[in-house]
């Protein structure tokens, strides 16, 4: 990276470049495309009752990450991390870890105690898992078969206050 990584809030106009990255990525289905478009857009719109929250990584004046995070409904201090994607570009430059500990410092700073992280089980997802585990996240429940036969469910959890 020729100049230093800035996070912002995201802002509508950074919707292509978001879906383009998440598309780019290859983990996700199209009806999980279709979720994060929506999310995406009630997040950056700040619909009203929408309690999403995203940001974005800029890298060479380019959006190069997303992370989008929310409280917990009906929890006192749990957030969950609801989407992060890194462009495949600038994969393996320390953004997805910057945007994840730019999330916890702002769950911090909303008074949250608990981040919960939700992926797949499947061998495809073996990196993800590893990312968070080390970033200090611990494997909390695997519920079996979750998302498709053969396909776990595993929580992830991580202590910020």
């Amino acid at each position: 990276m020729n100049r230093p990584l800035l996070i912002r809030c995201a802002r509508g106009e950074d919707e292509p470049a978001v879906l383009e990255i998440i598309e780019r990525t290859g983990f996700f289905r199209p009806v999980e495309v279709d979720i994060a478009r929506e999310v995406f857009s009630d997040s950056a719109e700040m619909k009203p009752g929408c309690t999403y929250q995203s940001y974005v990584a800029e890298a060479d004046e380019a959006v190069a990450g997303w992370i989008c995070f929310g409280a917990t409904p009906c929890t006192l201090g749990t957030f969950d991390l609801y989407w992060l994607a890194v462009d495949p570009s600038f994969q393996r430059r320390g953004i997805g870890r910057d945007l994840v500990c730019y999330a916890e410092e702002e769950i911090r700073r909303q008074h949250g105690r608990l981040v919960v992280v939700e992926t797949s089980g499947i061998q495809r997802y073996a990196p993800t898992r590893a990312f968070y585990e080390r970033l200090g996240y611990v494997l909390a429940a695997r519920i079996p078969e979750f998302y498709a036969p053969g396909d776990d469910k595993c929580v992830y959890l991580k202590p910020v206050s």
